[in-house]
């Protein structure tokens, strides 16, 4: 069984997961400016991108 992430999905899905905690820890101090734009970030670009970014379709010979 083949794994279909690349090292590149995996480190952007790390990522996007830090990103989404670290929203999340800001917004329970109380912060309301930085919080939905680490959110956004995270939900909107890089858990789409840790998705699309470096997959190929193999061509069969």
């Amino acid at each position: 069984m083949k794994f279909v992430f690349n090292r590149t999905n995996v480190t952007l899905l790390i990522i996007a997961i830090l990103t989404t905690v670290a929203g999340y820890i800001v917004m329970g101090t109380g912060d309301k400016t930085i919080s939905p734009v680490l959110l956004i970030i995270a939900y909107v670009i890089l858990f789409p991108l840790a998705i699309i970014a470096g997959t190929k379709k193999e061509r069969k010979k």
